[in-house]
């Protein structure tokens, strides 16, 4: 009976690390998508992840903002920047600064 209680929970932990991984990578793709076509964000910045190459805006490589910082500036703009609140949607927002994040962090 025990075996059987281990198992399941077995098989559950491994079905939510399968799909953790695969909406992950929906949301680094949207990021992409967004980072590269959309907002067009290596026109300002440089992103070695994203092969852009910007000199406008700050080097992201170089910042590496925290998620909170990203999607506040990336909402409100600063500076020069535009905001992108009620161009890009919410789940577009977070899945560029998800992107641009996770690009950065190892650098």
């Amino acid at each position: 009976m025990i075996e059987d209680f281990l198992k399941k929970i077995f098989s559950i932990l491994i079905a939510i690390m399968f799909t953790t991984e695969l909406f992950a990578d929906d949301k680094k793709n949207l990021g992409l998508e967004v980072y590269n076509s959309k907002a067009m964000c290596g026109t300002c910045h440089t992103l070695e992840a994203a092969g852009s190459a910007g000199d406008i805006g700050p080097n992201l490589d170089q910042l590496k903002a925290s998620m909170d910082q990203i999607i506040y500036v990336v909402t409100n703009g600063i500076g020069v920047m535009q905001a992108w609140d009620g161009i890009l949607t919410s789940e577009e927002i977070e899945a560029v600064a998800h992107y641009v994040f996770n690009s950065t962090k190892n650098n």
